[in-house]
């Protein structure tokens, strides 16, 4: 892989399998720095996690006892049942903690079954019973999305204007129904975020988000400047060729 310092993070860049190799260590890297406690990683959604979650499960990249001692939730979700293949922690569920044998009582889904507001508070109680004050995760996978938005972060949201210091949240967006998603305020306070972006679809919202100018309101994943120490960008080379 080659690496390279950014104002959003640090990129490497490699093939698919270094990535996905890159990813689990890093997590197991960052697991083996925090104290004994509740350890909490937010997992992402969409189309690349899905297959990295069968290519961790396939190589046995997860050791068993960290699994065990680590509470998974997704950094942001439809209100979906589980059931649908929509829904970000029902992928996940299905995908990578069943067949891990991550124990129930360690999965930790946001409440879709309430009205979306209300859901968003039940999020906010269970992750405050689990986290540090102050805290979201211990570690945060996010992706990008064509148009740069982030979590459920589209752009010109109202989170993106301000999100009153909450770290969770219910929006709805024009045309996509409501979300629930974790905010700025929460991206910032996270120990380790991830961003993966494959294929050559990324490579101009990737120049955007790291050459362009900074406006995150319309390119949300520009949010991550202010924690950039805690950043690490996981691209192939298609969605590097234009950096």
């Amino acid at each position: 892989m080659t690496g390279q310092s950014t104002d959003y993070g640090r990129l490497l860049v490699g093939t698919k399998d270094e990535i996905f190799a890159r990813a689990a260590a890093l997590a197991v890297a960052h697991h083996s720095r925090v104290p004994t406690r509740p350890f909490t990683w937010a997992l992402g959604g969409g189309g690349t996690p899905q297959e990295w979650y069968r290519w961790c499960v396939a190589n046995r990249s997860l050791p068993a006892e960290i699994v065990a001692s680590i509470h998974f939730t997704v950094s942001d979700e439809r209100c979906l049942p589980l059931t649908d293949t929509g829904s970000n922690f029902g992928q996940a569920e299905r995908l990578l903690l069943a067949p891990l044998g991550v124990p129930e009582g360690h999965r930790v889904p946001w409440a879709v079954e309430l009205p979306p507001l209300d859901a968003a508070v039940d999020y906010r109680r269970t992750m405050a019973g689990l986290s540090l004050p102050g805290h979201a995760y211990d570690i945060c996978f996010v992706g990008m999305g064509e148009d740069c938005h982030t979590l459920s972060l589209f752009p010109g949201t109202p989170l993106l204007h301000g999100d009153g210091g909450e770290f969770f949240a219910a929006q709805e967006i024009p045309g996509k129904g409501w979300r629930l998603t974790t905010t700025p305020s929460g991206v910032r306070t996270c120990g380790l975020i991830v961003v993966m972006a494959l294929g050559a679809n990324k490579a101009d919202p990737l120049h955007r988000a790291l050459r362009g100018p900074l406006d995150p309101v319309n390119v949300p994943i520009q949010i991550l400047r202010e924690c950039a120490e805690r950043v690490v960008w996981l691209v192939d080379a298609p969605a590097a060729a234009k950096l």
